[in-house]
């Protein structure tokens, strides 16, 4: 695909990247030690990596999983495949997946809008399961479309098993994946890119809020996607978007949300002035 060549190569063709490669290594002032921890900073307009570490070590994704779920549904919506009326049913096996989850019952079904604000927004699991059924079957084979297109995407250090991020010892990715995806979200779909940006969404007469902490609060950010596991730590993928200069930052493996948050707000205030200086775009 020719979005997939585009991406790869403005991500400086990382195969073979290490600190003694061509990467901006220099260490934010605090370090992060922990074996979960991987971290990366990329010019969101250029593809140029401004930072990382770990970038390329295998780590549990969790709820980052979404946005190739969601990636997957808006494929389905520029496809004509579903429109965001098309009602999605909702198996007893979706239903009864763990919290997060907006509590869909079995039988009912769910709008693709609305769909859509519940992964960005509340991350939930059963509606990443309903979706995974609906476009793929079953969501053993949605999961394996999901790998299929991260290959094509040249997230070469992915694998997906579930489409929910629920713990799965053989759900892996990279932070350099996460950033790749992040990255292609935007160019791809600019026209839903907005779903990423709400901070709550109105459903069944409910307000039902997200978890993402930085929007409203971090000048410039825009979304993306939240995301903890046991497993993983904790996890976000955000997208920066000030004066003309953009960023997606990935941080993964934090010990906890506020920490994490923490240090995206410190490489957005090292990193930021050094992105290319394009036309402020929304």
């Amino acid at each position: 695909m020719r979005i997939a060549a585009v991406l790869f190569l403005a991500l400086g063709l990382l195969a073979g990247c290490s600190t003694t490669g061509t990467l901006n290594t220099v260490q934010t002032p605090q370090q992060n030690l922990s074996p979960k921890h991987a971290a990366i900073v990329v010019d969101g307009s250029t593809g140029k990596v401004l930072y990382e570490q770990n970038s390329e070590a295998a780590r549990y994704p969790a709820s980052l999983t979404k946005m190739m779920t969601l990636y997957m549904l808006f494929e389905a919506l520029e496809s004509g495949k579903l429109s965001k009326s098309s009602q999605i049913p909702v198996s007893a096996f979706a239903a009864s997946r763990p919290p997060s989850k907006i509590g869909l019952k079995p039988g009912q079904s769910i709008d693709v809008e609305s769909a859509i604000s519940a992964l960005c927004t509340k991350s939930a699991n059963d509606v990443a399961v309903a979706v995974a059924e609906a476009l793929g079957g079953t969501e053993e084979r949605f999961a394996s479309m999901m790998t299929a297109k991260a290959r094509q995407l040249g997230m070469r250090g992915t694998f997906f098993n579930n489409a929910s991020g629920l713990p799965d010892e053989a759900q892996r990715s990279t932070a350099r994946d996460m950033a790749l995806l992040g990255i292609a979200l935007r160019k791809r779909f600019p026209q839903h890119y907005g779903y990423f940006s709400a901070t709550s969404f109105a459903f069944n007469g409910k307000t039902i809020r997200g978890h993402n902490d930085l929007l409203g609060r971090v000048s410039g950010v825009d979304g993306i996607k939240t995301g903890y596991i046991r497993a993983s730590g904790f996890n976000i993928v955000t997208s920066v978007n000030s004066g003309g200069r953009k960023l997606v930052v990935v941080v993964m493996g934090g010990d906890t949300a506020r920490s994490r948050n923490a240090e995206v707000e410190q490489l957005i205030d090292r990193y930021l002035p050094q992105a290319s200086l394009g036309v402020a775009t929304q």
